[in-house]
């Protein structure tokens, strides 16, 4: 996988990425764009190969980088009701497009109207009419319109007619094994942490609010700081090592330590949470956000006899979090490729690009 040369974009989109809820009455310095066009759940290195070549066609053509992309999933508007299968819900994509030094990101709402469009009228109303890309990048497996009937060959055709070109990215693989979010799936709920790693290019986390558990943890010294985990694809239980970040004004400072996910069986618990402990710390974190990066995995789910038994094993997967946290030679938590140098974009501002993630038709300059 390449990253282009370092670029200065264009200066009327310098600052922090802007973010988009529609494609219509755009602002006429966001349109134009180079536009990557997916998903992109988990901004994986195969999606980030397609970005990286977004990003190089915008330095030659001297445009702004765009990423377009869907909101809720595709599948989960198509098959609602089943187990979250989400790498990184929207908050969490929006953070990594941001550290690639995005320009604009369009998040369009994937509703019945949006499903039920043709490949033309979408290229016509979205790319052509409402974006007006200058050019538009796309993986090697990339469909489109009602019924999946576009594919590349038909986008590249209508590109043509609409005055816009197609680039299409093959597949980005290493030892022969293509980088997929299917395969990253289920890298994690085998609990395989270290191989999801690889195939991201960063370790996977989890992230949201810290919730009042039942101070289990803190009865037997353990004290957790606990999170819900109902938008993620939920990894397989057990014991895991992690780093965990907590957000610290516009930085995040990552701690080690060990976490829990899982029902619970040793105190019959129903409900799947996420128990994060954190190596010689001591804070209040209750209501704060919260990020858990699983590392690698320490132990599967397991019973115990009693608490004793329970807290005696915890001491045993602590010691054996610090090793592999010791031993753990990956990239850090939370990297995300430098796919070119920042157009003026600067850390101010990205709070609220996270928080305008979750609100519709909104837009943050």
């Amino acid at each position: 996988m390449f990253c282009p040369s370092p670029i200065v974009g264009r200066e009327d989109l310098a600052g922090p990425m802007r973010l988009f809820r529609h494609h219509t009455e755009v602002p006429v310095e966001a349109r134009g764009a180079v536009l990557a066009i997916g998903n992109f759940d988990g901004v994986h290195r195969g999606h980030q190969a397609v970005i990286a070549a977004a990003a190089e066609r915008a330095a030659s053509l001297g445009a702004s980088l765009g990423v377009l992309t869907f909101e809720p999933h595709p599948r989960e508007y198509f098959q609602p009701g089943r187990p979250s299968f989400r790498l990184t819900p929207l908050r969490i994509k929006v953070r990594q497009l941001e550290a690639s030094s995005v320009d604009c990101l369009f998040v369009l709402h994937f509703d019945a109207e949006l499903a039920g469009k043709s490949a033309e009228a979408f290229v016509v109303e979205v790319l052509s009419e409402g974006l007006e890309a200058a050019e538009v990048v796309i993986g090697y497996d990339f469909v489109f319109g009602r019924g999946r009937r576009g594919n590349a060959a038909l986008l590249a055709d209508l590109g043509r007619l609409h005055g816009f070109a197609v680039t299409e990215v093959p597949p980005a693989s290493e030892s022969g094994e293509v980088y997929s979010s299917t395969r990253i799936r289920e890298c994690l709920i085998a609990g395989r942490a270290l191989e999801a790693a690889r195939l991201l290019g960063r370790p996977w986390e989890i992230a949201g609010r810290v919730v009042t558990g039942d101070r289990l943890g803190r009865t037997l010294d353990y004290p957790t700081a606990n999170i819900e985990i109902d938008d993620y694809l939920q990894p397989g239980f057990g014991v895991y090592a992690i780093k965990a970040g907590i957000d610290e004004g516009r930085e995040t400072r990552w701690h080690d330590g060990a976490a829990y996910i899982g029902r619970r069986p040793a105190v019959a618990g129903k409900d799947v949470r996420l128990e994060a402990h954190l190596f010689d710390f001591d804070a209040d974190l209750y209501g704060r956000q919260f990020r858990v990066a699983l590392i690698d995995h320490v132990r599967a789910d397991a019973t115990f006899e009693n608490l004793a038994a329970l807290k005696a094993q915890i001491g045993v997967d602590a010691a054996e979090a610090r090793r592999l946290l010791a031993a753990y030679k990956g990239p850090p938590p939370g990297t995300a490729p430098l796919l070119r140098a920042a157009s003026g974009h600067n850390v101010a501002g990205r709070r609220n690009v996270y928080d305008s993630a979750l609100r519709p038709r909104q837009n943050v300059r």
